[in-house]
């Protein structure tokens, strides 16, 4: 670290770990369905809870019963300054407790990370944010401009209950906001000793969950058919998982990758840079899939019994399409669907993109710079999805800054969703110091 932490931080830093462990045993699964979805209303209390003891007063909207989000504003000493999103989820995927090494909803604290099930996906950066600000309450300290707090429902499912419905009516607690940090961002990667590459998200996939339905004639399973349901739907599935769609280099992929080319001192082909982005470790799996459209199948559902032909046979396709790109994905969709299939959309929202550049960026660089001397910020494109697709809609800028020094040997991108899922401490309390410096010059 370059400069000395500052003193009332300790007081952010010891709690921020149990903070996170008692979210973690706050079981926020969410399902996609509301009937068994659990817990986002007791996370949002608890929550509010913590700032309440502190004195900061938030409010708490549902959509639907249970489906809680929670606001709050702590006032900066500038008021006629553009006011700063901080927005967070308070769900996570579901967890199989038989797969994991501990209980996925325990919050154990063990060899210096805690565990469980939303560590870093993403109430690391929940926990984070509610221990910096209960510290600033405790010793007094104001950020230069307003900071809109945003703990919500329903990211895991495309934000039907949680950020489209805040932004849609109630807007207005998010009055003055100008720009919006959030999740998968600003975590490193480890080139060497003295450099470290820091992820800044500016740009994030486009969502397209599609069910696919094919019809034919039901029947006898020991009669020929010609007309076959499961047939039809499985010769379309098997397009689409094997679809390795075109490469096409946005802004910030190419920004990316000229900084992998400068840090590791490599040429990289620009019609193939799948070979340099391995030399990122496991990092390269989220990171080259921003490299293209992608459409992969994850669920088929046809037939009742061995020796009945169906009449319909379903799939569910995941499909994400670059910032730009929208056009040219429905013609690759369609291409690869083919005749006598009819799709339907499950959840469909835009692509984000922004650029790294302005005052809000080269805060988030000082920030980091004096915390890890060895730090090279540099933007990316998230292969997957945030809030920020909602939050966008009011204008706006979107980035994905969650700060974390993490160990060079962590395997950090198959945790998200993945097993065994966990966050070391001393990360936690790295990323307290940078949005600390970074939030109160911000």
């Amino acid at each position: 670290m370059a400069e000395n932490t500052p003193q009332p931080l300790a007081g952010a830093q010891s709690e921020v770990a149990d903070l996170l462990s008692d979210l973690i045993r706050i079981d926020t699964t969410n399902t996609g369905d509301t009937s068994t979805s659990a817990g986002e209303r007791q996370a949002a209390e608890w929550v509010a809870g913590k700032l309440d003891e502190v004195g900061i007063s938030s409010v708490i909207h549902e959509s639907e019963p249970g489906r809680a989000s929670l606001v709050a504003r702590i006032e900066g000493r500038d008021r006629s300054r553009p006011a700063l999103l901080v927005h967070g989820h308070l769900d996570v995927v579901p967890a199989d407790a038989a797969e994991w090494s501990v209980h996925p909803f325990s919050g154990e604290q063990r060899d210096g990370y805690v565990w469980g099930r939303g560590a870093v996906d993403m109430k690391d950066m929940d926990a984070m944010t509610l221990a910096l600000v209960r510290d600033w309450a405790r010793t007094g300290v104001r950020p230069e401009r307003d900071i809109v707090l945003a703990y919500v429902a329903d990211e895991e499912a495309g934000g039907t209950y949680g950020a489209h419905f805040m932004v849609d009516e109630h807007a207005d607690l998010f009055e003055g906001c100008t720009e919006a940090i959030s999740e998968v961002g600003g975590f490193s990667i480890t080139v060497r000793d003295d450099l470290r590459l820091y992820l800044v998200q500016t740009a994030e996939k486009g969502l397209a969950w599609m069910r696919l339905t094919a019809t034919g004639k039901p029947g006898h399973g020991s009669f020929v058919h010609d007309d076959n349901a499961v047939t039809r739907l499985c010769e379309a599935v098997a397009r689409i998982g094997s679809a390795r769609l075109p490469t096409v280099l946005t802004p910030p992929m190419r920004q990316f990758l000229d900084a992998v080319s400068d840090a590791y001192g490599i040429e990289i082909d620009a019609d193939h840079p799948e070979e340099a982005l391995s030399r990122l470790g496991s990092i390269s799996r989220m990171i080259g899939a921003a490299l293209r459209n992608t459409v992969n199948p994850t669920m088929v559902d046809a037939g009742y019994k061995a020796n009945v032909i169906p009449g319909t046979a379903t799939a569910t396709i995941d499909g994400r399409f670059l910032y730009g790109q929208e056009e040219a994905f429905e013609s690759q969709l369609a291409s690869l669907i083919g005749e006598g299939i009819q799709r339907e959309w499950i959840t469909h929202d835009q692509a984000v993109e922004t650029t790294f550049d302005g005052p809000l960026v080269d805060q988030m660089v000082t920030a980091l710079k004096a915390e890890d001397d060895g730090a090279r910020p540099v933007p990316f494109t998230m292969s997957g999805g945030t809030d920020a697709k909602s939050f966008e809609t009011l204008g706006m800028r979107c980035f994905g800054f969650s700060p974390l020094r993490l160990p060079a040997d962590l395997d950090f991108a198959g945790l998200f969703h993945g097993i065994d899922e966990r966050v070391p401490v001393e990360s936690l309390q790295f990323g307290i110091r940078v949005l600390d410096r970074f939030l109160r010059a911000a």
